[in-house]
């Protein structure tokens, strides 16, 4: 299990949410590498594994800002390493498609990233998360697709 620091809240008291999609063969791994090699990165993301970058929904994206996510990350293997060959270059197109929904329906494209992060990238999947923490809280809440709950 990765360590992960306790990050100071701003003088709003926001702490972004974030949902992070990594494949099982890389980028979970990689995950698990700044683990064990004691990188400190922010606790704000809920990781959620899956089998390939290529299988991650266009929905798992719209559910997690739709269950009041601030951030959405989808990290996968890096083109042509892929463990099912093409699976990333799927993802590369989903990815896009994602976007541009996104964009049509008025949610900020920075609330969303790709990034490839190999197993042995531990030190890369740190910075990542530091650099998406901070841009998130850049932004503020997300507050545009959030279900209201009784």
């Amino acid at each position: 299990m990765a360590k992960v620091e306790q990050t100071a809240k701003d003088e709003t008291g926001f702490e972004p949410k974030i949902v992070a999609f990594l494949c099982k063969w890389c980028s979970s791994a990689g995950s698990d590498l700044a683990g064990v090699s004691r990188l400190q990165y922010p606790s704000n993301a809920v990781p959620i594994t899956i089998m390939c970058s290529g299988s991650m929904s266009p929905m798992f994206v719209l559910s997690a800002f739709n269950k009041g996510a601030d951030g959405v990350l989808v990290s996968g293997c890096h083109p042509g390493d892929c463990h099912y060959l093409k699976g990333n270059f799927y993802a590369r197109r989903k990815i896009y498609l994602v976007q541009k929904l996104l964009q049509f329906i008025g949610l900020e494209n920075d609330r969303f990233r790709m990034s490839w992060v190999s197993a042995a990238e531990g030190a890369k999947f740190a910075q990542v998360m530091h650099d998406f923490v901070a841009d998130i809280k850049k932004i503020g809440p997300q507050t545009r697709l959030k279900a209201k709950r009784p």
